[in-house]
């Protein structure tokens, strides 16, 4: 387990470098994915299966798919064509592959290869959880929402071009 957790350690880091430093946002896009998969099953190592799997499905899901939204929102247009056309090259694909295939690797070895359950699990009943959400952590809930809703809004400004303005009678 020790090894699996280091592993992941080393890949949440070495995508999330990418992440800050990769020029390219749909790439660091997909780097954040990696990033935080990894964490994920790390949570899910440490024995906490509740946290990891709320990991996926609100941060890799739900939070990536808008940040998605938000790039092809601010997509160029003819631009973009020839951009995806550089990005189906095979060797673009190859670090973000290489990073899933062990993320994949040692997901697989610590559910299937290894053997051992991890202590302290229980079932985690759907209102508990939106009792923890609406009770302690509700300002934590609203702050989280008002954040995402700047970001929407932030993103719908960027996207409106503006247009120079012409004189109509010809001048400048």
């Amino acid at each position: 387990m020790t090894i699996a957790f280091y592993l992941l350690a080393a890949i949440a880091v070495v995508t999330t470098i990418l992440v800050i430093t990769h020029r390219n946002v749909v790439h660091a896009l997909l780097y954040f994915i990696v990033s935080l998969l990894s964490v994920a099953v790390m949570f899910f190592i440490i024995g906490a299966p509740f946290v990891a799997a709320l990991e996926v499905i609100i941060y890799a899901g739900a939070i990536m798919v808008l940040f998605l939204f938000v790039v092809m929102m601010l997509s160029l247009g003819a631009e973009s064509v020839e951009q995806e056309r550089r990005w189906t090259r095979p060797h673009v694909w190859m670090i973000p592959g290489v990073m899933c295939a062990l993320l994949l690797g040692t997901l697989g070895w610590v559910v299937l290869g290894n053997g051992s359950t991890v202590g302290g699990l229980r079932e985690v009943e759907p209102a508990e959880v939106g009792a923890s959400l609406f009770g302690p952590y509700i300002w934590g809930v609203h702050l989280g929402a008002l954040l995402l809703l700047s970001g929407l809004i932030g993103a719908s400004h960027l996207r409106r071009h503006t247009r120079p303005k012409t004189d109509p009678e010809g001048g400048a």
